[in-house]
């Protein structure tokens, strides 16, 4: 029904892929996994770094993303973004031709909710394909 399926992955704190894993490899279809870090962009946070700063944290958190696919989800691609999250899911979701993003949401805070809402919903409200969000 689903030949590629995103998923995308927080490698932080947060584990609410637990319960969105097997229901995207439910599907059979070609999973690929997404983790988004913010971008550092030209501000005036970014001269604090090196020139290559971006460049090697890019690396590093594609190498836990791999090492996390290869645990978790043997067969799945791994793909980093960096930049707003769910401006980058939707991004990923059209560049690999995905046919369905499945997504964990935990529940915001109350006061956060009402002034940014999730991201789960903000993929949901602008994606052009199904999204399961997976609560």
């Amino acid at each position: 029904m689903f030949s590629t399926i995103l998923l995308p992955v927080d490698l932080g704190h947060d584990a609410s892929w637990e319960k969105a894993l097997p229901a995207a490899l439910g599907f059979g279809g070609a999973l690929h996994l997404l983790s988004v870090a913010p971008d550092f962009g030209e501000s005036a946070v970014s001269s604090y770094f090196p020139p290559d700063f971006e460049a090697k944290a890019r690396a590093g958190l594609k190498a836990r993303l791999e090492a996390f696919a290869a645990e978790k989800a043997p067969g799945a691609t791994a793909h980093v973004a960096f930049g707003d999250i769910d401006r980058s899911i939707l991004d990923a979701a059209s560049r690999i031709g995905a046919d369905l993003i499945v997504m964990a949401s935990h529940k915001p805070s109350e006061l956060r909710s009402f002034f940014v809402g999730s991201h789960a919903e903000r993929v949901v409200r602008h994606a052009p394909i199904p999204v399961l969000v997976i609560r």
